[in-house]
Parts: C-alpha cells; structure tokens; sequence
C-alpha cells in the first residue's frame, strides 16, 4: 500500500511540477507589475486544482491500466495477476482518487495564499 501511494504521489506531483514551472514562467514574465503576476500564479493555480478534483471525480470510473500509476506498478516488478484483479483495481483507484483530492485541496491553498498576496501587492501600489 505505500509502494502504491508513493507511486501515486510521484506520478501526481510530476504533473503539478510541469504546471508549475509554466506558472512561474508566466509569473516572471509578468514581473513588470508583480499584483498582475502574483493574481496570474493563482489563476493558473486555482485551474489546477480544478483539474486535479476533476481528475479525483473521475477516478473510481477510469480504467486503471491507462494510468501512469498502473505503468509504474508493472515496471516496478509488481506480479500481473495482482494488477489483474478487479478488487486491486478498485484499491488503486481509491488511493488515486485519495491522493488526487488531497493535491487538489493543497494546491487550492496555494492559488489563495497567491491571490492574497496579489491582493495586498495591488493596495499597496503607488499611484
């Protein structure tokens, strides 16, 4: 069960990594006007987090074997009848969906501390 958690972990979190590093691209880019950059960060973030309740919503309907989690398990040397069984599918599924809704949860916290600080960069601007 931890190998199958972390597993998960990893393959969600390499995802929220490629959006972040779009992010912080977008983020400093925009760093000419930091309220504009920091309101950005959370809106790209917030989407996010959509994405991955969405994701989490969906999971206990996918079909496991078109997961990454799924490939990792079997290259990982994972035996192919335990994959097989429907009752192991629906254990992967439910610690996807788990471990998709807790992502989702810390990267919403993210997009609202990201809109807090644009919020106070924005009031505190000159002019």
């Amino acid at each position: 069960m931890e190998r199958l958690e972390a597993f998960t972990d990893i393959s969600i979190r390499r995802a929220c990594g490629f959006v972040g590093l779009g992010a912080a691209t977008v983020m400093i880019s925009l760093s000419f006007d930091p309220a504009l950059a920091f309101r950005t960060g959370a809106d790209i973030a917030a989407l996010l987090a959509a994405g991955l309740a969405l994701s989490a919503w969906r999971a206990p309907r996918r079909n496991m074997r078109h997961t990454e989690v799924y490939a990792m398990l079997r290259g990982a040397g994972v035996p192919r009848n335990w994959l097989s069984a429907e009752v192991n599918r629906r254990q992967i599924a439910h610690v996807l969906r788990a471990r998709l809704a807790w992502h989702a949860e810390r990267v919403a916290l993210l997009a609202v501390a990201l809109w807090a600080v644009a919020l106070i960069l924005w009031l505190l601007r000159p002019g």
